[in-house]
């Protein structure tokens, strides 16, 4: 039984893993489209849900969206995804990729994006040349579609403002976590 669980759960994380790791595009141009047309969608949700947000960004030297899927199996979680670091100065893109592991109590799955709003221009280059982040999250999610609801919100840490946004899923999680951003060579 042990076994046919263990399974399981590598089963779903891999199919989870590799679904948020491809945005269902070929072509690097295309997979850039798609996380421009993601950060889109996901500002759009932000302003709908906290307008003070569009003054915060526009004010910022920059910010990221990513988009991330995450699984929480008892004691570990797993996640990973792709986004987009905007330079408000220049305008320039940079396509980056992200990936997460934690442990801490917690069962689920869940689809979220996250807005990053940079305070100063040293917080976003040292975010694009160094990428780790390291803390703890608590959060309950039970989300379809515009269906449900899920706690989240905004937190303030080392200079940068992190806004969450559950997209679907359904996890209920405590964990202590590392999580690597890293630039992403193909779309750059």
């Amino acid at each position: 039984m042990k076994n046919i669980l263990t399974s399981l759960i590598l089963a779903v994380l891999a199919a989870v893993l590799s679904g948020c790791a491809t945005t269902g595009a070929d072509t690097p141009q295309e997979k850039r489209q798609a996380i421009l047309a993601m950060k889109d969608n996901t500002l759009a949700d932000l302003y709908r849900l906290r307008p003070e947000a569009k003054a915060k960004i526009a004010a910022a030297p920059g910010y990221a969206v990513f988009s991330n899927a995450n699984i929480n199996v008892i004691l570990a979680s797993f996640s990973g995804g792709r986004g987009v670091v905007v330079n408000n100065a220049s305008g320039k893109n940079k396509f980056m990729k992200m990936g997460e592991a934690g442990i801490g109590l917690g069962i689920g799955v869940k689809d979220f994006r996250a807005v990053f709003v940079f305070h100063d221009r040293t917080t976003m280059d040292r975010f694009l040349n160094t990428g780790w982040e390291f803390g703890g999250h608590a959060d309950a999610a039970a989300k379809a579609g515009d269906k449900g609801g899920a706690l989240g919100g905004e937190l303030l840490l080392d200079g940068i403002t992190v806004y969450q946004l559950t997209q679907s899923g359904l996890a209920l999680q405590a964990t202590v976590k590392g999580t690597k951003y890293w630039k992403d060579d193909e779309l750059n």
